[in-house]
């Protein structure tokens, strides 16, 4: 068995396939479907939209350090409130967070090429991998795009990092 290396070489690489993708964002996978625990690297372009969502059914505990350039986490409540901007920005000194099971949460980016590892429980099961928020707009929509916009303001707002 190999050890995976996690180097500049392979962020670059998944920052620019995520890029190229449509939805702004890409995975690499450092595990089976199968296994025990899910670990990956998210890369993630400002004006990717991650549809806000628990992990209730099964219920997964998740981790996302910021490797390389800015994001944030939001936490929101049961009825969509935003509860909690988490910055993610290893040279301000946010490396960070840990989501608790059946939090309601979407990640933003607020840089390009920015690369997140994430570790949640597996087996990966597409049928029951997220519990999508009934009050958040569906990825591919218009609303999804405004939703998404307005999210960005209010954490760079909240978090103080307006374009500088």
């Amino acid at each position: 068995m190999n050890v995976s290396k996690i180097d500049q070489k392979l962020i670059d690489q998944v920052a620019a396939k995520a890029k190229a993708n449509p939805r702004l964002r890409m995975n690499h996978n450092f595990h089976q479907p199968q296994d025990l625990v899910q670990r990956m690297l998210n890369a993630i372009e400002p004006g990717s939209y991650v549809r806000p969502h628990c992990h209730a059914n099964p219920r997964k505990d998740e981790i996302f350090l910021c490797l390389q350039g800015a994001g944030a986490l939001v936490v929101f409540d049961e009825r969509g409130s935003v509860s909690q901007f988490c910055p993610l920005k290893p040279n301000a000194g946010y490396f960070g967070v840990d989501v608790p099971a059946g939090t309601y949460h979407t990640i933003l980016s607020l840089a390009e090429s920015s690369v997140f590892y994430e570790v949640k429980l597996g087996p990966y099961l597409p049928t029951n991998h997220k519990d999508f928020a009934d009050w958040a707009p569906e990825e591919g929509s218009q609303k999804a795009k405004v939703y998404l916009e307005e999210l960005v303001l209010l954490a760079k707002e909240e978090m103080g990092w307006l374009e500088r």
